[in-house]
């Protein structure tokens, strides 16, 4: 590892429910706009919950031909289409003197579920000679990254983080850290996910994990607030260009923020459920504030995991509260999944992409839909409206199913 090497980013994609673009999603989540509303892309009367963040009007020929789209799931599409625009904004043109030092690390929950669903039936119904001759690269969790790095000549490191909600937050974090280590000179990084099918929406709602307010859909989704009663699934993908900083400014390139802290710790303690108190997600969080060297006052801004359950919210405000102490009170603290809905391997590299924008902007994003305190939950959660304030430094949160807790640190570019 070099000493002063230093990880900037320098391009920035997204499609998601709130926009299908990040200036797009910005505007709709600093306005407090909420993404989520009745699910179009099948029939959910069978289900129990009929809402979700769609991607609305998403097209995948709109970014590349019909023939590649149909070899491609929705995830793998959404990837491309966030990829694509983060290419635009970096400016970066992999040439064959560089594309053995440029990599990608795209991340996943459950990557091609409804490639895998489609097959299983169509299995069932019509037998194996009818599957789809892209089954199984259309399903498994790189279909993503391979693609992404067949798409772009990325022949460096390359990676499919499978850390449920964690996995785009852990795939920057990687990425941060293979830069760090002289393993890639910029890395394609970040997360995508289409949860919203008939078989992700049934087993997350037997969790007892999803708001059944289909009445009332942009205001289903309530992170902190006392009378939450579960996550909204939503769907999309962000992507982020990670570049060596030398390697940035010889080519002419404008940082957007730097990237300056990881911490990636496991809860061991609960498939689903986070450890009590918050004590894996506090370690995550000291574990990124250390490879950042940074002390807790440092941090203007935390982007929150916030996916609206009773026991996340309890015990991330645990967490921040004991890793921050005093100064927790002080903090501005966000959970954007309210209006984006919960993108799962892709929320995580969402957040952080709206940390930088937080930075450029001199603005943090409002938690809607907070009507009522709740006393374990006691923080300033930047209720329903949108702040002004000066962003230097971001902290972003991801924890995920299985206890995975990924923290990410980026702050404003300075030369």
């Amino acid at each position: 590892m070099k000493d002063k090497t230093r990880v900037v980013i320098t391009g920035i994609g997204t499609v998601n429910s709130t926009g299908l673009s990040v200036e797009e999603t910005w505007k709709n989540i600093t306005d407090g706009n909420s993404g989520i509303g009745p699910i179009t892309l099948f029939d959910t009367s069978p289900l129990n919950v009929h809402i979700g963040g769609q991607v609305w009007g998403f097209d995948p020929t709109n970014y590349m031909d019909g023939k590649e789209a149909r070899r491609r799931d929705r995830f793998a599409q959404f990837a491309a289409a966030a990829t694509q625009m983060a290419f635009a904004q970096a400016g970066l043109k992999i040439t064959e003197d560089i594309a053995d030092d440029v990599g990608c690390f795209y991340g996943t929950a459950v990557g091609g579920l409804k490639s895998f669903f489609d097959s299983s039936i169509t299995l069932m119904q019509e037998g194996p000679r009818k599957l789809h001759p892209f089954a199984i690269p259309m399903t498994i969790c790189d279909g993503a990254s391979g693609s992404l790095a067949i798409d772009w000549n990325l022949r460096g490191p390359n990676l499919a983080p499978v850390s449920a909600c964690a996995a785009g937050a852990d795939a920057i974090g990687l990425s941060y850290q293979a830069i760090l280590l002289g393993q890639a000179k910029a890395m394609v990084c970040g997360g995508s996910e289409t949860p919203l099918l008939t078989i992700g929406m049934a087993a997350f709602d037997r969790l007892g994990a999803m708001s059944h307010n289909n009445d009332h859909p942009k205001e289903a989704c309530k992170p902190f607030d006392k009378n939450r009663d579960g996550l909204v699934m939503g769907e999309g993908a962000a992507t982020l260009i990670l570049e060596d900083l030398e390697f940035a400014l010889a080519r002419d390139a404008q940082p957007l923020a730097e990237v300056i802290g990881y911490g990636c710790t496991s809860d061991a303690f609960h498939v689903t459920a986070p450890a009590e108190n918050g004590v894996g997600a506090a370690r995550a969080i000291q574990q990124a504030l250390k490879n950042a060297r940074l002390e807790p006052q440092d941090i203007d801004w935390i982007s929150a995991h916030a996916t609206a359950t009773a026991l996340n919210d309890k015990y991330e405000t645990m967490a921040i509260k004991n890793v921050f102490g005093e100064q927790a009170y002080k903090l501005p603290v966000s959970g954007t999944k309210a209006m984006t809905g919960h993108m799962m391997g892709a929320t995580g590299a969402l957040e952080v992409i709206l940390g930088v924008k937080a930075i450029e902007t001199s603005c943090v994003p409002p938690t809607i839909n907070y009507t009522t305190p709740d006393p374990e939950c006691d923080l300033d959660y930047v209720p329903n409206q949108a702040r002004e304030m000066p962003v230097d430094v971001v902290m972003s949160n991801a924890f995920g199913f299985g206890g995975h807790n990924s923290v990410i640190i980026i702050k404003r570019f300075e030369e």
